[in-house]
């Protein structure tokens, strides 16, 4: 079967971002199936593609996926305004292309909302399978974050969301809070399944060189955050805890921030303020180049702002590359994934905006390097056992293609 597959951000290895669509078509592929999708540009993303666009689009084939590209360059940098006209612009090039192409089935996946258009058009207007992904809640995070506070334009996101359920065949949310959201909106349960974001264990366990930033050394324990410096992800959290190191004098405790977004800047302006010389804030690097690193570090920080809604619906790319390396995890919120590092002991969970706690809990895991070390190896064991990218591909594939065919 052939699947149109649209994701605004798709991104191969080569680049610094989240790589579950790849996967997802890489094992389509596996199984037999041709797979074109659809992006837009992202600055964080390498989509493989390098030939020059023609009236605002260029196609190609990476790795046996064909990938037809819009010119449209997206940034965590850019401003509300220009972020919402690149995703309406991608709606509409994706509408073209989901009215024109051929194709068996339709699978989109979010983010943004507006992801769910094209799926829609092809189930009503050409009566083909529709497949929806919901890797987040709109609009409840960004009406939560205050990201979005308009009436009018919450109240069409809410119209959207609720089409792009019902429109869709079938539904994948990410996390089991989302699930649940889908649920509330009228779909049946049993057109929904839970298949969170994997672990390439390959890819992080295989022929990887540890490595740290420049001027660390092998004494010193380091945490490190990969992702978006945005509003979601809460980081002034961690310096918080990195003021609190300093004050307490713990100069063998280092924390490197990976990634960039909007907020990046004046992360670091608060940082120089306030001599928080145990704070790095490093480029984003790609997936290969990540591995290395993280095999270098101790432990991973998944943060993020302490707002109900992430509890149970978020499902952070972040926490299961921790894992597949056999990194020990701190979280600083609490939800499914708190729950997961307690009982299988594989890290650490603190009570959200407790930088004392936050703090305390890397001086207990600076103490105890064997114990730390037991926490990974658990870690490891777990993303083997439960979220192994394979398993959780040909789960994903069976839902999407035999549930659809019988």
């Amino acid at each position: 079967m052939h699947i149109l597959y649209f994701h605004q951000h798709f991104s191969t290895p080569r680049g610094a971002t989240g790589i579950r669509s790849y996967e997802m078509a890489r094992r389509l592929l596996y199984h037999g199936h041709s797979v074109t999708m659809v992006c837009g540009s992202y600055g964080s993303g390498v989509t493989g593609l390098d030939g020059p666009f023609l009236d605002g689009v260029r196609r190609g084939s990476v790795d046996g996926i064909n990938v037809i590209e819009f010119d449209l360059s997206y940034s965590n940098h850019d401003g509300f305004v220009k972020r919402s006209a690149t995703f309406w612009k991608y709606a509409w090039g994706s509408l073209q292309v989901a009215l024109k192409e051929e194709y068996d089935i339709l699978f989109a996946t979010t983010t943004p909302l507006t992801a769910g258009l094209p799926g829609i058009a092809a189930r009503w207007l050409r009566r083909k399978p529709f497949v929806f992904e919901v890797r987040d809640l709109w609009p409840e995070l960004p009406r939560a974050m205050g990201v979005i506070t308009n009436p009018i334009a919450l109240a069409g996101m809410s119209l959207l969301e609720w089409a792009s359920y019902r429109s869709a065949h079938r539904c994948v949310a990410l996390a089991p809070g989302i699930a649940r959201g889908i649920e509330r909106l009228g779909v049946e349960e049993a057109a929904i399944t839970t298949i969170p974001n994997g672990c390439d264990i390959d890819l992080f366990r295989n022929d990887t060189t540890p490595w740290r930033p420049e001027g660390l050394n092998g004494d010193h324990l380091l945490a490190i955050f990969t992702g978006t410096h945005g509003i979601a992800n809460g980081l002034d959290a961690v310096l918080d805890a990195a003021r609190v190191l300093r004050d307490r004098g713990r100069d063998d405790i280092k924390i490197a921030l990976v990634g960039d977004g909007k907020l990046k800047p004046s992360l670091q302006a608060r940082a120089e303020r306030e001599g928080l010389q145990n704070l790095i804030f490093h480029p984003p690097v790609n997936k290969h180049k990540l591995a290395g690193l993280m095999a270098g570090a101790d432990i991973g920080l998944q943060i993020l702002t302490n707002l109900p809604e992430f509890y149970f619906g978020t499902s952070p790319n972040k926490f299961f590359d921790y894992i597949a390396a056999g990194l020990p995890v701190l979280n600083n919120y609490p939800g499914w994934l708190a729950e997961i590092i307690r009982k299988n002991d594989c890290g650490f969970v603190v009570p959200p905006d407790d930088c004392e706690a936050f703090a305390d809990a890397l001086e207990a895991a600076a103490a105890d390097r064997v114990g730390l070390r037991e926490k990974g190896n658990r870690a490891a064991v777990l993303a083997q056992r439960e979220f192994d990218r394979i398993d959780l591909a040909d789960k994903w594939v069976t839902w999407v293609i035999e549930g659809l065919r019988n």
